[in-house]
Order: structure tokens, then C-alpha cells, then sequence
């Protein structure tokens, strides 16, 4: 498996709004084994994205999708910057098969 954990900044007052297109853009992408958009509790305008993936290379074929692609363009002039990410490997958990 595949993961990602990242934080975003949004622009200010906008975090709701880029949470809306992250969250609406997620719901065909194959390979996505979890895909969690999380308000950061302590900073208004950041969010945390965790993602795990079957593979690394079914991460990269999603940003090629359309709906993915609409996503990107849309949020854009809501995204502040990303501040962290961090690749994973992860083995298994709640919601996931355990590995081996």
C-alpha cells in the first residue's frame, strides 16, 4: 500500500468551501483505499488529508482523472499552500486488510 498524509493551508475564511470540492471528488478513484479530509482543530485555515492507496501508481493515475482534474481547478485559488507531506507505507488498520 500507499499513503500520503498532508497538510493544506486554505486562504482565509475559505477552508469550508475546499473542503467541499475535497470531498465531493472523491468518490470514484481507483486504487483509493481511504481518502480523509480532517479540519485541523487548532488552525482555522489548515486541513489534514490522509490518503492510502492500493499502490503508488494508482495515486498518480488519479490525478489524471477528470473528476480529479475539475477538483484541482477548482480549488486553486482556494489553497493557500501545502505546508506538510508525508509519505506512508502503510500495513493495515481499522477499515484496511492487514499485510503480511
Amino acid at each position: 500500500m500507499f499513503g500520503l498524509i498532508s497538510r493544506m493551508r486554505a486562504q482565509a475564511g475559505r477552508r469550508g468551501e475546499l473542503m467541499e470540492i475535497l470531498l465531493a471528488s472523491t468518490s470514484s478513484m481507483p486504487g483509493c483505499l481511504s481518502y480523509v479530509v480532517a479540519e485541523d482543530a487548532a488552525d482555522a485555515d489548515a486541513i489534514w488529508i490522509t490518503e492510502i492507496w492500493e499502490d503508488e501508481a494508482s495515486h498518480k493515475a488519479s490525478l489524471s482523472l477528470p473528476v480529479v482534474q475539475a477538483a484541482i481547478g477548482s480549488a486553486k485559488p482556494m489553497i493557500a499552500g501545502f505546508e506538510a507531506q508525508t509519505r506512508t507505507r502503510p500495513l493495515g488498520g481499522a477499515g484496511l486488510s492487514v499485510l503480511r
